[in-house]
């Protein structure tokens, strides 16, 4: 059950675009951005949209037999996120994240959740899941909170690299998890990675993007791929194929003969 929602909720949960750079001299890794102030602006803006409907292929593996889906993911801009999923013609599933947090069913084996987001935090083996950074992440997004004071910026051949010049502590329950964080921009500021490292723990998670395109002056990754490294591994492969900015009813209602199933 937990990997069909995993699909669901996750996905609810990208080549790099990199321009070539005419020069004569390397550039130097370790020089740190003249403006700081302007580039954290810049990746911290807000997209510009009410409301965006994302058709995609979902791809997960999780050492189980899960088929390719094919999903539509309608996203109110800070409201909800719901996703409904079809393989192999069949309907399977379907999911909405409120603020509030998360609801899904699948049809395999007529069961749901109703969970906050400790249940997908879980899922990615992170603590620091809520609504807007779930958002941020489908997105293309920084996900986690990124500023001058806890980042160093410097430009690398690629575009930008910012690390963390200190943990990151997120706090659950009376519980603190720190990370270090590295997050990587193409030329463009388009976010081409994120990677977290569990401080004193193999635990690792990493998002990236690509294919990077410009959907009505939004900027949008046609391609995400989430690796969770912890006692085992596991990957989640999103293939973004048409982005719609129309309104969309997301019906959502569990059947009657279903079982909940409980968070653990």
């Amino acid at each position: 059950m937990k990997k069909y929602i995993l699909s669901t909720l996750v996905v609810l949960t990208l080549a790099s675009c990199k321009t070539k750079q005419a020069t004569d001299h390397p550039i130097d890794t370790n020089v740190t951005m003249v403006s700081n102030a302007a580039f954290f602006k810049k990746i911290n803006s807000d997209l510009n949209f009410q409301q965006l409907k994302i058709n995609t292929k979902i791809t997960a593996e999780t050492g189980k037999f899960i088929p390719q889906l094919d999903a539509t993911i309608y996203i109110e801009k800070d409201q909800k996120i719901w996703i409904n999923m079809v393989a192999i013609f069949l309907n399977v599933g379907r999911g909405i994240a409120t603020p509030e947090g998360i609801k899904g069913y699948e049809k395999w084996n007529k069961t749901y959740i109703e969970s906050d987001f400790a249940y997908l935090n879980k899922l990615l083996n992170v603590n620091f899941i809520d609504y807007k950074s779930f958002q941020n992440l489908l997105l293309g997004q920084a996900f986690i909170p990124v500023n001058e004071n806890n980042f160093q910026v410097s430009k690398t051949p690629e575009g930008y690299q910012l690390k963390s010049t200190k943990n990151l502590h997120f706090e659950t329950d009376g519980k603190v998890t720190e990370y270090s964080a590295t997050l990587d921009y193409s030329p463009e500021m388009n976010l081409n990675k994120v990677s977290l490292q569990k401080i004193n723990s193999s635990d690792y998670l990493e998002v990236s993007y690509g294919n990077w395109d410009n959907f009505e002056n939004i900027p949008l990754p046609r391609n995400v791929k989430i690796i969770i490294k912890d006692n085992k591994d596991s990957q989640i492969l999103l293939e973004n194929t048409k982005f719609d900015r129309s309104k969309m009813e997301t019906p959502y209602s569990v059947p009657s003969n279903y079982t909940k199933t409980e968070i653990k």
